[in-house]
This record gives structure tokens, sequence and C-alpha cells, in this order.
């Protein structure tokens, strides 16, 4: 396949995952169908599979785009604090910015489904959570672990390193979950300040 037609593949893609996301958010999956998504992108029905056999497979791959998203973010922010308390920081509230921005997306998608429907939804919700929290937990134990190494933080063994981005992990969704569920984000920079504040202090040399 040459690079222009690569190209060219990856943005019809990248317009057909835009346009589903756009319609799965005003409609709800159960009332999208792939001639819609067609439609939107001015193609013919036929040409969405050259990329996708169903509808579920296109949801799958607009999911993994905004996990994409939201860890690039993430990585992006982390990437320009100075210290493992900085970089804690940042992880929380780009994490927590972004997920509070697409909260309407995801509140979205189960709208008129069935009981079936939702039972196979909130299985594939969880296989999405237990994904977002791999990764997460992978980039907090390298800053842990980049935080130790420039002698910031104490050493810890491969357990209490496990343990502690537990913990973290927990406490950013803790949040996230009152948050939402309080529907208050003004307190939020103020809570991650804390939470990280304490954390931290019982790690400095």
């Amino acid at each position: 396949m040459s690079n222009y037609i690569y190209r060219k593949d990856q943005e019809i893609q990248e317009q057909l995952l835009k346009a589903a996301k756009q319609l799965f958010q005003l409609h709800g999956f159960r009332r999208v169908t792939i001639d819609d998504i067609a439609k939107a992108i001015g193609k013919a029905r036929s040409s969405l599979y050259y990329y996708y056999k169903t509808k579920e497979e296109i949801l799958d791959a607009v999911i993994e785009a905004e996990i994409r998203e939201l860890m690039n973010a993430i990585a992006a922010a982390t990437s320009q604090a100075l210290t493992a308390e900085e970089k804690i920081k940042a992880f929380f509230l780009t994490e927590l910015q972004i997920v509070l921005e697409k909260r309407g997306f995801f509140n979205s998608l189960d709208e008129e489904m069935n009981a079936g429907e939702i039972s196979v939804y909130q299985k594939n919700k969880l296989a999405v959570h237990q994904q977002i929290l791999k990764q997460e937990g992978a980039l907090l134990s390298q800053i842990i672990t980049e935080g130790s190494g420039r002698g910031e933080l104490t050493e810890l063994s491969r357990i209490d390193q496990e343990h502690l981005v537990f913990v973290l992990v927990s406490s950013l969704h803790g949040i996230k979950r009152e948050i939402v569920i309080r529907n208050d984000f003004s307190n939020m920079e103020s809570s991650v300040q804390i939470l990280v504040r304490f954390l931290i202090n019982g790690l400095k040399n």
C-alpha cells in the first residue's frame, strides 16, 4: 500500500469515527445506524465495511480513540512537569478535566438500550475501565520510579509501589465519581493538591 493510500485510509477512518462519536452522543448508540454514519461522511454504506464490519466495532474503535486521546493528553501534561509531585498533580487534573468534558458522550451511549444490550454494554464498560486502569497504573509507576531515581522519593519495593499506584488510581477515580455525583467541580483542583501533597510527603527523602 502506498503512503498516499495509507494516509487517505487514515483520513477516512478518522472522519468515520468522528462522525460516529457525534451521532452516538446526539442520539444514543441504539438509534444510530451504519447508514447514518455513512451519510454523515458522504460515503456509501458498503464502503464502511472495508473498515468495520458492525456498528459495535465502530463503537469499540471510537472508545479506543477516546482512551488514546486521554492518555496522550495526560502523558503530554506530565512530561511538562518537573518533579514527581507536580507530575502526579498534572496527571490527576488532566484526567479529571478531560473525563468531565467527555462524560456527556459516555452518558448518552446507553439511551434506549434494552436489557440485553445494556448488559453487554456494561461488560464492555468494565473492560474499558480495566484498560484505562492498566494504562494509568503504568504511567504512574513510571513517574514514581523516575522520582526515586532522581532522589525525590524513597525507593520502594515492587510490591509497595504496586500498592501505592493502586491507592493513587483508586483515589483519582473516587474524586471523579464524587465530583460527578455532586455535579460540583469547584473544589477539584484543591482536592487534588491536598491528596497529592499528603501522599508525596510520606514518600519524600
